[in-house]
């Protein structure tokens, strides 16, 4: 039940649009990244997304713990320097690793070194 509502149940609800024309689905979404324009990143992982559609036009609602950093794909600047210290490998490899490990540190670093 949603409060407020004066005690409509969802799937009543759910109808009610339905008679507006107003269409609502889930997402089966992995990760969200929103990337802003000064430069910031905020990533959803496991997120919950909705879509409603009305009149043609479609609304996305994001849910869900949101991490927010300044490079790209959650990837910081500082931890590209510290894979490129560790490795001596380009800008590129080090992001690349990083984002294929998730940001994790370690596991770049790692799996550059096995490359060597």
């Amino acid at each position: 039940m949603f409060p407020g509502l004066g005690g409509m149940n969802p799937a009543q609800m759910k109808g009610m649009m339905k008679q507006l024309g107003i269409k609502s689905d889930e997402l089966d979404a992995q990760k969200v990244t929103i990337e802003l324009s000064n430069g910031k990143t905020i990533i959803f992982n496991n997120p919950q997304v909705t879509v409603v559609e009305m009149k043609n036009a479609k609304s996305y609602t994001i849910s869900g713990e949101a991490i927010e950093s300044e490079g790209h794909e959650g990837v910081s600047a500082e931890d590209i320097e510290l894979v490129k210290a560790q490795t001596e490998c380009s800008d590129e490899d080090a992001r690349a690793a990083l984002e294929e490990s998730n940001g994790d540190i370690a596991e770049a670093i790692a799996s550059l070194k096995k490359e060597e």
